[in-house]
């Protein structure tokens, strides 16, 4: 699944070529995705581009009127090309610009979304969303209060979007292993010392994973068409049975919340 690095790289991408631009036509060629395409959406066609923007993993395209908010799903993936291009299988959506453009939305579990929220109010999906991990709002206080009582085993906790949004089962895992934290101990019972160190690992771990072009996955690709970089340094995700890079000792894989999570048992506590 795309995580927030792969998204904010899609939104990197997309935006020098559409920001300003005019909206010539919308086509939805499958209308049945995670949730059925509004008509809405046409309402971009004869519209400036004003912003394209990013809250957790949703990416917003932004006109006076509203916004289209799309989202990757499962297998996802984001192409701005020619508009002489034919369409791949899978190709659900386009938003064809004035300039030749145009951005289709190719996604083939259709785990995906093309919604609209219309200006001044805030669409349901994003109501209950925590802060953006990469900014001020989200520090190591704000993490270590929200943990109290806390039973929920500290990878989960760090998933749940209601807590900060898109920190991804892939950089759970890694910030988790540098930060020497168990992801089974209990949020609520690691001490603040803890979360003022693993809080700054996580930002810098997702910033770094902006920085290679989001990781390498099976169903992802960057807009131009080539595989992010990260992966090559990821040091316990899906390197189940390698030596830990510190101890040297085999890497275990459990499962949490039907997520793979591969951990370090000396390293980590």
């Amino acid at each position: 699944m795309p995580e927030l690095p792969e998204v904010e790289v899609s939104r990197l991408g997309i935006s020098p070529h559409m920001l300003k631009q005019t909206v010539k036509q919308v086509r939805v060629h499958q209308k049945q995705l995670r949730w059925p395409v509004p008509d809405d959406v046409y309402q971009l066609e004869g519209k400036v581009i004003n912003e394209i923007s990013r809250r957790a993993k949703y990416l917003m395209i932004s006109v006076d009127s509203g916004s289209v908010i799309l989202h990757l799903g499962m297998s996802g993936n984001l192409r701005v090309v020619d508009n002489s291009v034919p369409l791949k299988k899978h190709d659900h959506v386009e938003i064809e610009l004035e300039n030749g453009k145009v951005l289709r939305l190719n996604d083939p579990r259709r785990f995906g979304a093309c919604l609209w929220q219309a200006s001044g109010e805030v669409h349901t999906s994003l109501l209950k969303l925590g802060p953006e991990p990469l900014t001020d709002d989200f520090d190591a206080d704000y993490l270590y209060e929200k943990s109290r009582q806390k039973q929920t085993a500290i990878k989960q906790f760090l998933m749940d979007n209601n807590v900060v949004v898109g920190v991804g089962n892939i950089y759970a895992n890694e910030s988790l292993f540098k930060a020497g934290i168990h992801p089974k101990r209990a949020a609520g019972k690691i001490a603040k010392k803890r979360y003022h160190e693993l809080v700054p690992i996580i930002k810098q771990t997702l910033a770094d994973a902006i920085e290679q072009g989001g990781t390498t996955l099976k169903d992802f690709a960057q807009t131009d068409g080539k595989p992010g970089y990260f992966a090559q340094k990821l040091l316990v995700y899906g390197r189940k049975g390698e030596p830990c890079v510190n101890c040297k000792e085999p890497l275990m894989e459990i499962r949490q919340g039907q997520r793979s999570t591969v951990y370090c048992k000396n390293c980590q506590k």
